[in-house]
């Protein structure tokens, strides 16, 4: 991922993807037009309903108008899009012979101009892409536009699509369908409710600290990683505390676009595979599952393998928060405080009992997690009694304060 100042931009071609491009400030999403201009003339704006309600998808729609472009909008992204879902963004696209498609809004709409891209570039149906470079041709281009600051979908070359029939989560990757231009502007963020900017936060600060210690970890994934960390952990409850900040608005922003360029290095762990049973089952707010499962994986990874109890470690030392002649077991729990610590000034739940959940639950929770195609890039192998052992940790949770390593 290359940030490049606002105002800047070059042509890419759509035959051999080039790296990404990013432009981050203030009021970049109004060079909107002029970037989508150099890729051709009819563009689908892919949003959702509550990103069209706070008025960004008919100001996104103006920029692009008055620099000639013809713009059609498709503002019925839903959360967790499903195949049907991507199909009927698709039936749009093919009635109106876009060039250009354009992702405006959180992880529900990228996925799903994602999908889209996947379709009517290649045909068939979502299911077919499940895995990795299974789509044959070229895509159309694609630039995203967040308007929250926290799946890191913008830069990611996955479509996390979800089966209508099973609700599993089908992970759909090309590196075809990475954005070839990303736009960070924190004003778009500004018109995020409380809970939201709350809960897609720490969804970027797990995105961190998965991507850190995968068994895909590498150079380039760490670098991301700890940029994420560093900007997120810094700036999350700063913005929490002043919403209106842009400044601290931007670099959560950008925090969680790193995080997302981490994923795309590394991918994710344990924690993920926890959260989507607990979604699925009960519709708990992704960011607020993971979140949840967060600190235990944490302590079942840095407890059970040494290498990765530095990996957390080193993690902690570089943003400050621990010395750089600390130990690795108390650098790591000074990294779990604040974790903790953040979670708790984001207002995320201590136990899942807070939505209803029982210990009759946790079999089938653990069974679904197990399953989930996350967890075979975990550090630390999870059986499905481990994660059985997980559910049970957040389900009597203990109090934050509480010491976490043991």
């Amino acid at each position: 991922m290359l940030v490049k100042p606002v105002g800047e931009h070059t042509f890419f071609s759509t035959e051999d993807p080039p790296p990404q491009k990013v432009f981050f400030g203030v009021g970049s999403s109004k060079q909107l037009g002029d970037l989508a201009s150099e890729y051709g003339k009819k563009v689908l704006l892919v949003s959702d309903p509550g990103v069209s309600a706070a008025g960004h998808s008919h100001s996104a729609k103006e920029i692009m108008e008055k620099s000639g472009l013809e713009v059609f909008l498709f503002d019925q992204s839903i959360e967790n899009p499903t195949e049907s879902s991507v199909q009927d963004c698709v039936q749009v696209a093919k009635e109106e012979n876009i060039d250009v498609i354009v992702g405006l809004g959180g992880g529900s709409s990228m996925d799903t101009a994602k999908g889209c891209n996947f379709i009517l570039s290649n045909g068939g149906r979502m299911s077919d892409y499940w895995g990795v470079g299974k789509a044959k041709k070229a895509f159309l281009p694609f630039i995203a536009v967040p308007t929250t600051a926290g799946t890191g979908s913008e830069c990611q070359s996955f479509a996390l699509i979800s089966n209508d029939d099973s609700h599993k989560k089908m992970a759909c990757g090309d590196k075809k369908a990475l954005p070839l231009v990303t736009i960070l502007d924190p004003e778009l963020t500004i018109s995020q409710p409380h809970s939201v900017s709350a809960s897609t936060g720490v969804d970027a600060l797990a995105h961190a600290l998965e991507s850190a210690v995968t068994v895909k970890q590498n150079k380039k994934s760490v670098r991301h990683s700890q940029l994420a960390f560093n900007l997120i952990q810094e700036n999350l409850p700063l913005v929490l505390k002043d919403p209106s900040n842009l400044e601290y608005r931007g670099k959560v922003l950008l925090g969680a676009s790193h995080a997302g360029a981490a994923i795309e290095q590394s991918m994710l762990g344990a924690a993920h595979s926890m959260a989507n049973p607990l979604t699925v089952s009960k519709g708990v707010v992704h960011g607020i599952a993971v979140s949840m499962a967060l600190p235990e994986i944490i302590k079942f990874n840095a407890s059970r393998r040494t290498e990765t109890n530095f990996q957390y470690a080193e993690v902690a030392r570089n943003s400050g928060l621990a010395e750089q002649d600390a130990t690795d077991t108390l650098a790591t729990q000074l990294l779990l405080e604040r974790v903790c610590s953040i979670l708790s000034q984001s207002g995320i739940p201590d136990s899942i009992a807070t939505f209803g959940f029982t210990q009759k639950d946790i079999p089938s929770l653990a069974s679904d997690a197990f399953e989930q195609w996350t967890a075979q890039f975990n550090p630390v192998p999870v059986s499905q009694k481990d994660f059985e052992g997980l559910y049970l940790s957040i389900l009597n949770k203990v109090p934050s304060g509480s010491k976490l390593l043991v």
